[in-house]
């Protein structure tokens, strides 16, 4: 017999890789359907300008060419992409980006037309026959340009500032006389996911049932359904989403982006099956960006290091339209830059700024990993001014157990309360020391050997997680035994197969071999939210502990009847029920009754998971190179279902963070064109460049919000990333002055450092 919570807290290793490694995975670019036509997207070279027309006669007459789709074909009213959560809509309407372009281009990149054809490269091939004419408009491509004379995105409006947050904790403004005050300019740069497997959709429409089936869904295909219903005039029921396995998502991917309408709506048009595949120089010039930021911020505090006032204007680069989830990094970088530390002042403004640039969206660990940045920086920055150790003074401004639930700033529009759950900061960060030997390690700092300098630095985060509203699950009893069980979670890669058969397997009090994990698809549920914000196993997880409920309950109503007695006289073991007399019933001899359990989990609160990292690195003056030498990570992340591929998940979250620290940068040219297009000049990660990660996860302080105790746990590991490898930089190169508050620190870059004038 199988113990209760014997797979809860478990390595086992994921059940998803066996069929994976064999290449037996399904991914959308294997999915074929008889008749499919290809589709390729025709984008704007221009970043800013009236569209006047676009010609595609000549492409229409190309060899293999079906259909050539432009906005004269969509209609109007043009359907626009709404934000999917957080809105204000009477402010951000004007700025929602339309599925194709119709009278205006603001970004290079944007749909002008969409090309069908029978195969792929004779798509390519018309492509270049249509004529585009675009009369161009001065482009812009700085967030801080929000007032006339620069160019206006959306002229109506008055202004290139969508919105703007506040973030605010105490009692107003508040003069600090007698008080440290230090203020820097912080600037973060522009990058995104690009995971392995790119954006892909095969869209098929069933004209006598007047129903669209889209393969391809990922992170949140129910929300997408709901999008897709409004802006193509179907019915919900009407829609499947259909997920395949997914190559990485990291927030990009499964967002509501322009094609995820165009590709249904040229499927129904045709009456046929319609596949379109990204390449990788679209992904880097149309998918979500993310990460760009020009701050003014304040610290405050005493002169003995307790924290008093956080405050600041942030200026955003949202990029050419408000699409998707363009303004939660904006609304994190508000409310959550205050991190772990007990700060009674908070004073942020972050204004939402329109650029001729790709659109932005989420990107593991939004608006924190930025905000750990710049807040991290400040305190080293105060720490050596005022001679306090650095540990020291992080230390004693770490929020404590006693003090949870712990309010952080509120934000609004709309106004939002947010409360740290549950944990004890202090003690991860202790733990952090000891794993990295911060005591000895840290004696390096600043020093020369073999030509390169050393240093050190340390940092602590939360990681918010576990967003509602609700997730549901499904379990079914099968005639063969085994426990079909159905989530609204979808695959992005983290192992949602594995965990949630774990978390099943307890429940029911069953072995883990009977559970098959269905997830993301919209025909298995009636409902579902998605695998965002760290969210899958607290929301999913937990609605699977209710479903078993349910289920067990069934289960024992109906062996009641056959071994004829009292439902709280049989006794589950494994899949067996046992009567009273010595008489059993498997479950599966049960199953041809439906045996068969729902659950719905629903919260208001989030969890966060909190750690410490502390990082060595050695720099070559030379050439700039920062060699990470060895960089350690803890976290609590409240209950621990699976330590094996948690530790998978911070680990990939680090080098993630490292390569948007030290490598990626998408970079515009004044004119507003993207001047990066392929992997030799979009820089990122290979598995050689930082082999010394170390990943320690602890579950002592379970969440209090809901019955699992789980927190999130998959973005952490890259929030302080940016921090620690800034003021490690700024402890190896002090003998050079070197104080960096600008991403990314490229060797070029921490060359220019070192060598200028002083």
């Amino acid at each position: 017999m199988t113990k209760v919570n014997s797979f809860i807290g478990a390595p086992i290793e994921r059940v998803e890789d066996l069929r994976l490694l064999r290449g037996k995975g399904t991914f959308i670019d294997d999915v074929e359907r008889d008749g499919m036509v290809r589709a390729v997207i025709l984008r704007s070279n221009v970043a800013h300008g009236i569209l006047r027309n676009v010609d595609t006669s000549a492409a229409r007459q190309m060899p293999g060419v079906v259909a050539v789709l432009t906005a004269r074909d969509i209609g109007t009213p043009m359907p626009t992409i709404p934000l999917r959560h957080m809105t204000v809509p009477d402010v951000v309407r004007p700025y929602e980006q339309p599925v194709i372009a119709a009278t205006k281009v603001r970004y290079v990149g944007e749909p002008l037309a969409v090309v069908l054809a029978a195969t792929h490269e004779e798509a390519e091939d018309a492509l270049e026959h249509i004529q585009v004419e675009i009369e161009p408009f001065p482009a812009v491509v700085s967030c801080r340009a929000f007032q006339p004379p620069a160019a206006l995105l959306f002229e109506p409006t008055g202004t290139n500032c969508a919105i703007t947050y506040h973030a605010k904790r105490g009692s107003g403004p508040t003069d600090f006389p007698d008080c440290y005050v230090r203020r820097e300019r912080f600037t973060t740069n522009r990058h995104t996911a690009a995971p392995i497997e790119l954006r892909g959709l095969l869209a098929e429409w069933d004209d006598g049932n007047g129903r669209v089936t889209v393969n391809g869904a990922a992170k949140v295909p129910f929300t997408t359904r709901r999008i897709l219903s409004k802006l193509i005039g179907l019915p919900i029921e009407a829609i499947d989403m259909i997920e395949c396995d997914v190559g990485g998502g990291f927030g990009v991917r499964g967002e509501f982006f322009p094609e995820d309408f165009l590709i249904p709506f040229a499927a129904r048009l045709l009456k046929r099956p319609v596949k379109w595949i990204e390449d990788f120089r679209e992904h880097l010039m149309a998918t979500n960006h993310s990460r760009e930021y020009d701050a003014d911020i304040e610290l405050v505090c005493k002169r003995d290091g307790t924290l008093l006032a956080l405050r600041g204007h942030v200026f955003a680069d949202i990029g050419a339209y408000l699409r998707s989830t363009a303004n939660v990094g904006p609304r994190n970088i508000a409310q959550f830059m205050s991190g772990p530390y007990r700060i009674p002042e908070i004073d942020i403004d972050v204004s939402l700024m329109m650029t001729n640039k790709s659109p932005t969206g989420t990107y593991r660990g939004p608006g924190r990993f930025e905000g750990d940045y710049m807040r991290e920086r400040l305190l080293d920055l105060a720490a050596a001014d005022l001679g306090i150790d650095r540990v020291e003074f992080r230390r004693r401004n770490l929020v404590t157990a006693d003090e949870m639930p712990y309010q952080l700033s509120s934000i609004s529009p709309p106004e939002v309360a947010a409360y740290l759950d549950s944990g004890n900061y202090s003690q991860t960060l202790t733990h952090c020391l000891e794993q990295f030997d911060w005591e000895t390690k840290s004696k390096r700092q600043g020093l020369q050997d073999d030509g390169r300098y050393w240093g050190v630095a340390i940092g602590c985060f939360v990681e918010g997680g576990g967003s509602g509203p609700l997730e549901n699950a499904r379990m079914v009893v099968g005639t063969d035994g085994s426990i079909a069980v159905y989530v609204g979670s979808a695959i992005v890669g983290q192992g949602v197969e594995t965990v949630m058969a774990q978390i099943s397997a307890d429940s029911l009090g069953i072995d883990m071999a009977h559970i098959r994990v269905f997830h993301g698809s919209t025909t298995y549920l009636p409902d579902g939210y998605g695998s965002s914000h760290s969210r899958a196993t607290v929301m999913a997880g937990s609605a699977i502990t209710l479903a078993a409920e349910e289920l067990k309950k069934a289960v024992r109503k109906s062996a009641a009847l056959r071994l004829n007695c009292a439902e709280a006289d049989v006794v589950l073991r494994d899949t067996t029920a046992h009567g009273p007399n010595g008489s059993s019933v498997t479950w599966s001899e049960l199953a041809s009754e439906e045996l068969a359990g729902f659950g719905t989990f629903k919260h208001k609160k989030n969890t966060y998971a909190y750690g410490s990292q502390a990082v060595q690195i050695a720099v070559n003056p030379g050439t700039g190179h920062i060699e990470v030498v060895d960089y350690v990570s803890t976290a609590d992340v409240g209950r621990v279902v699976n330590p094996l591929t948690l530790k998978g998940q911070v680990i990939g979250a680090m080098v993630q963070g490292l390569g948007g620290t030290l490598l990626e940068h998408l970079c515009y040219a004044e004119d507003g064109q993207l001047l990066v297009g392929s992997h030799a000049d979009y820089l990122m990660p290979s598995a050689t460049d930082f082999p010394n990660l170390r990943a320690f996860v602890k579950g002592e302080y379970p969440s209090p919000n809901n019955p699992l105790g789980v927190k999130g746990g998959g973005e952490g590991g890259l929030i302080c990333t940016a921090a620690v490898i800034s003021n490690a930089l700024a402890s190896a190169l002090s003998e050079f002055g070197v104080s960096p508050t600008s991403l990314p620190l490229s060797p070029p870059r921490v060359w220019e450092m070192i060598h200028q004038p002083r």
